[in-house]
């Protein structure tokens, strides 16, 4: 059997799926109100597959508790926030984990980190955890990081199809967890060890915003200078070995907008281009703020409760709103006594700030500038809705003439 600890939005499609390919399963999570609804049968977030994979699992016998379970195999998938003063990872909810694990793991058990963690965490945090109970590691427990690969909005698509990396000391047990996730990972799973395993992870998701900074950082040169940053990237990516990402208004999720501070807090004096890079996409909700305020400016429009912000979540169509740049510009305008601002996102059902509002036309009624932070499709599909609105295009989905971009 496996236990899966924490049912957020990496645990919670991983146990689905492991339980679809005909394993048992039980999925653990201290928070009650998220296990009672998952046992009524009510998902506690919206992705593209889910609701088929859940009936799939739960058809299979999957379980719910806020129990840890006595089993051979265990995946921890909890958050691994970082310290916003040093920038290194606060590995509290990992160590919570395993030492819960450990008061119930049978002999010879299992233990797969799936949760982001920094180089080295595993060696400094997690073995003399294990070992100051007695247990002997690769004899007692096999202790092994098989960190997670996948996105909102792609989740299902990405569990099956994107590659694994799976962190063992010894290959014979990374071989028996690779034929785990050989149930329903179709693409190529690598054994490598712990370390690297880790490394890995950070180093994918740290390359990505790098490329984002620099396409960031184009879009404010070309601001500047009254340049069409979109078109240059897009003649420049003709280029058979250019491929400049998208500018945005910002960096956000559980991966890209955090994994590089990993590296900057263990490694201060030697990640110079990267916490530059860090820094760049942080501003991106300043320098958007600052154009609102210009076009308040041009415009004549004095009260910023006439500005609306359309988006919560972190990236389009999903209701993952963790770090969204969104979020991160409020609290600049909050900084500033800027307050009042409307905000709508359709994927965002319950009130999660101030003026948010559930119907888009009142949305609209409200507001003479729109700011686009996201471009769901719902908004694609209703830009004769906006035409008459002052917009502000940070995702540059707009077309019609008199539109402000980045």
């Amino acid at each position: 059997m496996i236990n899966v600890i924490g049912l957020g939005y990496i645990g919670l499609p991983t146990a689905l799926m492991f339980a679809k390919s005909g394993i048992k399963v039980v999925g653990t999570d201290f928070n009650e109100k998220l296990v009672n609804s998952l046992c009524q049968g009510e998902l506690t977030f919206e992705e593209e597959g889910l609701e088929e994979l859940f009936q799939a699992a739960n058809g299979n016998g999957i379980k719910f508790t806020t129990e840890y379970q006595k089993a051979h195999t265990y995946i921890i998938a909890v958050p691994t926030p970082f310290l916003k003063d040093s920038k290194k990872l606060d590995p509290k909810y990992v160590i919570s984990a395993v030492n819960s694990v450990l008061d119930v793991c049978e002999r010879g058990a299992v233990l797969i980190i799936e949760s982001t963690v920094s180089p080295g965490t595993i060696d400094k945090y997690i073995r003399p955890e294990i070992e100051k109970r007695g247990y002997v590691i690769g004899e007692d427990v096999h202790l092994l990081h098989a960190p997670e690969r996948i996105i909102p909005g792609n989740m299902i698509y990405e569990l099956e199809h994107n590659s694994r990396t799976i962190g063992a000391d010894n290959e014979e047990i990374g071989e028996k967890v690779k034929g785990l996730y050989a149930n329903f990972c179709k693409a190529e799973i690598v054994v490598t060890d712990i370390r690297s395993a880790e490394m890995s992870k950070v180093v994918e998701n740290t390359y990505r915003d790098i490329n984002i900074a620099f396409a960031n950082e184009l879009a404010k040169i070309c601001h500047t200078d009254n340049m069409d940053v979109y078109e240059i990237i897009r003649i420049a990516n003709m280029h058979p070995r250019v491929n400049i990402m998208q500018p945005g208004p910002g960096v956000g999720g559980h991966c890209i907008s955090v994994d590089p501070w990993f590296l900057v807090g263990d490694y201060p004096d030697l990640t110079n281009l990267i916490l530059a890079a860090r820094k760049i996409n942080d501003s991106m909700p300043r320098h958007v703020l600052g154009l609102i305020r210009d076009i308040m400016r041009e415009h004549d429009i004095k009260d910023i409760s006439k500005v609306g912000l359309y988006g919560l979540a972190y990236k389009e169509n999903v209701d993952d709103t963790r770090e969204s740049p969104t979020l991160q510009l409020l609290e600049r305008m909050d900084e500033h006594l800027a307050f009042g601002v409307k905000v709508y996102d359709p994927f965002v059902k319950e009130r999660i700030v101030d003026h948010q509002f559930m119907n888009f036309e009142d949305f609209l009624n409200e507001i003479e500038i729109l700011v686009v932070m996201v471009g769901h499709d719902h908004i694609k599909n209703n830009m004769d809705l906006i035409k008459n609105k002052i917009v502000l295009d940070t995702k540059n989905i707009s077309s019609f003439e008199g539109v402000y971009k980045l």
